[in-house]
């Protein structure tokens, strides 16, 4: 009986996607007819999105990374990387970079930037840890959780006043809220036409810059934890926090260290966003962090391969979705996907299905 109940309730999933689905922009003949018609543009989203799902899986492996050590959900995460962000643009405004500056005159700007957007992300991130989380560690999982979306509020509103700081630095414009210009540095090299090669398919060289970075971020994080001492030690925190205490491991400063990656990579991403959308605003955390999140739900929260794996899938579903539905209803279509994707394996793509009990 069990199993008609399943069947049916699939069945009007199914029903209520195609009932509902074309006011929301999802017109079946229409999408093939397009698709049929113009291949080229398929895969020009698909690329556009593989570079957006880089970046939201780094941002989406801190959220994994902490889960995973102290099963906390750190809401703060994704406005810790609209500070990285905040931060690349300082630097590169403090060496008066403009649009357009070679690779060479930007390059030490751009390296600058990465090193101290990461570094104090990072050092943020291990001062929330140790004064907003840990006294709550022991405590009922509801209290760290509220601290963790008062820390986001207060992180939100330091990018507000960071963003009003013109007089401090001119490249933050007029209004504290308005949305800020990152100067336009990486080369826009066409690499196909460089190739020789004739096609309405546009992969640049910004485009791969980006990428690169974003994937050597996540392989080396990954190398990390599975081929080093304080990786090896991460993971057996993860595992169980007591028996890795009784094993001699400092689980303090392992969190800590936690923290540390995580934020490091958040500012990383901030950076990354900067140099690929030449705009950033003190609002940004909350988008990018829901999705982030959501990625790191999909590919099965507390996995360092599911994060990466969610993460481009995400931003491939949010290109299609701009190009072929409707960008209106993007994040309704992704969480959509989620949630069908939860109803077949809660536990995510790579995630373990695992009861807790109470």
């Amino acid at each position: 009986m069990k199993r008609w109940q399943n069947a049916i309730f699939y069945l009007v999933i199914v029903y209520l996607v195609l009932l509902l689905g074309p006011v929301a922009g999802l017109d079946i003949p229409r999408i093939i007819t397009e698709i049929a018609q113009s291949p080229a543009s398929l895969v020009q989203q698909l690329l556009v999105g593989l570079v957006n799902g880089a970046i939201i899986a780094i941002i989406a492996l801190g959220y994994t990374l902490v889960y995973g050590i102290i099963e906390l959900i750190n809401f703060a995460h994704g406005d810790l990387f609209m500070l990285g962000a905040f931060m690349s643009l300082t630097v590169v405004g403090a060496f008066g970079i403009q649009d357009g500056a070679s690779l060479q005159a930007s390059g030490l700007a751009m390296l600058v930037s990465l090193v101290l957007s990461a570094g104090v992300c990072a050092g943020l991130n291990v001062l929330t840890e140790r004064y907003a989380y840990r006294p709550l560690r022991n405590a009922s999982r509801l209290a760290p959780l509220i601290s963790a979306i008062g820390v986001s509020f207060i992180f939100i509103n330091l990018g507000l006043f960071w963003g009003g700081l013109r007089s401090f630095f001119p490249i933050m414009g007029a209004n504290a809220a308005s949305p800020k210009s990152f100067p336009d540095l990486l080369p826009r090299i066409d690499i196909l036409e460089a190739l020789g090669i004739e096609s309405n398919i546009e992969f640049t060289t910004k485009d791969l810059i980006v990428l690169v970075v974003a994937v050597v971020l996540m392989v080396g994080l990954q190398l990390f934890v599975q081929y080093t001492r304080l990786g090896k030690a991460m993971r057996a925190t993860a595992q169980n926090r007591e028996a890795a205490k009784i094993m001699g491991i400092n689980v303090d400063q392992i969190i800590a260290l936690t923290f540390l990656i995580g934020g490091a990579l958040a500012g990383a991403a901030g950076l990354l966003v900067g140099l690929y959308n030449n705009t950033v605003v003190f609002t940004m955390g909350f988008t990018a962090g829901l999705r982030a999140f959501t990625a790191a739900v999909l590919g099965g929260i507390g996995n360092i391969i599911g994060a990466m794996l969610g993460g481009i899938l995400i931003g491939v579903l949010s290109a299609l979705s701009d190009q072929y539905l409707s960008s209106r209803w993007t994040n309704a279509w992704v969480f959509a996907v989620l949630v069908l994707i939860l109803v077949f394996r809660p536990g995510g793509l790579l995630g373990e299905n695992v009861q807790e009990k109470v």
